[in-house]
């Protein structure tokens, strides 16, 4: 006589089938400031605005990540800051039965790309909600930057190793 479990096997649905899932997005921080208001408000001059974007990823299990997506936008007049702003949108997303060499490129380019839809929205809400113009960031692509960092880390080995060698 043969058992048969009831227990799922394999993916996220009980196959084998690859699963990808979002299970949460939600805002894990935001703050801004305005070191210099109110006497810099009352500069008549167009600030400069900077934007930095990164992405960090977390394991929290066995297939199951969190990315966060975090962005700095200092807003200067002349060398004065006007505001800065501080955000990190994150994910938890989970993965199952995709191999492992698809799984960093897809939390590299795929869960950013979800996230930064709400990542831009939080940005400009809280700059409209501090009395300026709301900011649009721009579209970034996160496979050229996905690709930018994996030149990088490949660069870095190979000066690594020419160290090592070297000694």
């Amino acid at each position: 006589m043969t058992e048969q479990s009831s227990a799922p096997q394999g993916g996220i649905d009980g196959s084998n089938e690859p699963g990808f899932r979002i299970q949460r997005i939600y805002l894990k921080d935001l703050s801004l400031e305005q070191p210099n208001a109110p006497q810099i408000l009352m500069v008549p001059s167009e600030p400069q605005i900077q934007v930095e974007v990164d992405i960090a990823v977390m394991p929290l299990r066995e297939g199951i990540f969190e990315v966060a997506l975090s962005s700095t936008i200092t807003a200067k007049v002349d060398t004065k800051v006007l505001f800065l702003i501080e955000a990190k949108q994150a994910g938890i997303f989970e993965f199952s039965n995709i191999p492992v060499e698809q799984i960093d490129p897809m939390l590299g380019i795929a869960c950013p790309t979800i996230l930064y839809p709400y990542l831009r929205s939080n940005i400009a809400d809280m700059i409209s909600r501090a009395g300026f113009q709301p900011i649009h960031l721009n579209e970034i692509n996160f496979h050229g930057m996905y690709e930018h960092r994996m030149m990088q880390a490949q660069q870095a080995a190979a000066e690594e190793s020419k160290g090592t060698l070297t000694n």
